[in-house]
């Protein structure tokens, strides 16, 4: 552990949506910098004006505060930073840790050419390596001067020890002939400005570690703690991609209806590990959270998992919560709420996403006549019809409307009918409802009330024209 007091940092680039393999890099590095008391810092790495928006931006913002990873202080934007780039390549320039490379387009082409012919790996051999005359008027680019002898170690904090020899490091460059930073040479003034001192980033970076290693060791600076966590893979084994579930975050809350708590608890339990603990509050991710658990394997990303989690978080939320929700995914207004809070109990535990509890709440508001779906018509027999007519004469004497008697009287007609409590109660749940599945349906008819039961019940007694 760095003696230095602990700063993290998250650097999306906002080409794209927050796709969930980047919020699991920034709930692991949030969840180290809030256990060490430390501070959580976000980057938008928009150096790429082509492909950056600020659609992107705000998408990434947005999903960042859905999860809960507050940052600390203002979000940074790398492209502020470009004269401070510029001026840390001309002092490498000046120090002779860099020089001017004024290689043609046509030069490289054929050095790489050649590495194809001779089957070797592709390094830039420039001729301005060790010539520090300035030739006036022509274009250039500036180019690290990477060591070639020894190697490079890293002892990275998930993958252990890793040597590259610096021979396979090539002269990359750090400023643009236009005077515009690379990347690779912004990443690092950028952590270096800010104090980070833990890079907690994916395993494809690494190799990107050697090379940013390079450009500290050559300033003399602070090098960071280097933590490379393995990507996230489909059920397959595959590269994650969009049919495995590699969807925005927005898509999540949005498409899928999941809530923020289970993204975030599964995310944490893809390549981290608390012995057999599954269900893990944010709390304790704060408490528990280290880099000496997270496993050198890809995880393998399970929806179905994913989704059966965040039936349990649903059983655990807010039932006033969960109707804010839905109310707003049916398009429901603040009079139709109260009677969707009072349906929750009945309606969560039989729905794994926000997509479900919704579903599973329409008949609530559904105007009549309603909409029979072809399973639940298949339920209204002649027979069943008949016994709806009785159920209604029967429910409509009923002085208390409330679950004790709503279930004495549908048991009775069901005996006087001699069927079954099922004969009855399906048809009825076509009758209410317009489906097969629905609450027990004693709480539906306590849910819908006396007017509207009785109505939905007469509309479905006689046969539809």
């Amino acid at each position: 552990m760095s003696s230095r007091p602990v700063v993290t940092r998250f650097a999306p680039s906002p080409t794209g949506f927050l796709h969930i393999g980047g919020a699991r890099t920034a709930l692991f590095n949030w969840l180290f910098a809030r256990h060490h008391g430390g501070k959580f810092l976000l980057r938008i790495e928009d150096t790429d004006k082509a492909r950056s928006t600020g659609e992107a931006i705000d998408a990434i913002l947005d999903g960042m505060r859905w999860l809960g990873l507050d940052w600390d202080g203002h979000e940074y934007y790398q492209s502020q930073f470009w004269a401070r780039h510029a001026d840390i390549a001309h002092r490498m320039l000046e120090s002779g840790a860099a020089y001017r490379c004024y290689m043609t387009p046509e030069e490289l082409t054929g050095q790489r050419e050649a590495a194809q012919r001779e089957r070797r790996p592709f390094r830039i051999d420039s001729p301005w390596r060790d010539i520090a005359e300035e030739q006036a008027g022509k274009p250039f680019v500036i180019r690290i001067k990477a060591p070639r002898e020894g190697e490079t170690v890293i002892d990275d904090r998930v993958q252990g020890r890793v040597t590259v020899q610096n021979a396979e490091i090539d002269d990359f460059i750090l400023l643009r002939s236009d005077g515009s930073p690379t990347y690779m040479l912004a990443v690092v003034v950028d952590d270096h400005d800010m104090g980070v001192t833990h890079v907690i980033r994916g395993d494809d970076h690494l190799n990107n570690a050697f090379r940013q290693l390079a450009i500290i060791r050559a300033m003399g600076w602070p090098e960071p703690v280097y933590a490379h966590v393995p990507l996230i893979h489909g059920p397959d084994g595959a590269k994650l991609s969009k049919r495995h579930g590699a969807l925005g975050v927005d898509s999540y809350r949005d498409e899928l209806g999941l809530l923020p708590e289970a993204v975030g608890n599964y995310l944490l339990r893809l390549g981290w590990g608390h012995g057999d603990d599954e269900i893990i509050s944010r709390e304790q991710a704060v408490q528990w959270f280290d880099l000496d658990h997270v496993g050198k394997s890809p995880s393998r990303f399970d929806f179905k998992k994913l989704e059966n989690l965040n039936g349990h978080y649903i059983r655990e939320a807010d039932d006033g919560r969960l109707a804010d929700l839905v109310a707003t995914r049916l398009g429901l207004t603040d009079d139709q709420k109260p009677l969707l809070v009072e349906a929750m109990p009945e309606l969560k535990p039989r729905a794994n996403t926000l997509v479900q509890l919704a579903d599973g709440a329409v008949f609530l508001f559904t105007t009549r006549p309603l909409d029979v779906d072809e399973g639940a018509a298949s339920l209204l027999t002649t027979d069943s019809r008949a016994l709806l007519a009785a159920a209604h004469g029967k429910l409509a004497t009923l002085a208390e409307w409330d679950a004790a008697s709503l279930e004495a009287a549908v048991r009775e007609v069901a005996e006087a009918g001699g069927v079954k409590l099922g004969k009855l109660a399906q048809p009825l749940r076509a009758a209410l409802t317009g489906r097969t599945t629905s609450p027990g349906i004693f709480d539906v008819l306590a849910l819908l009330g006396r007017e509207e039961s009785l109505a939905r019940i007469a509309d479905q007694m006689e046969p539809n024209e």
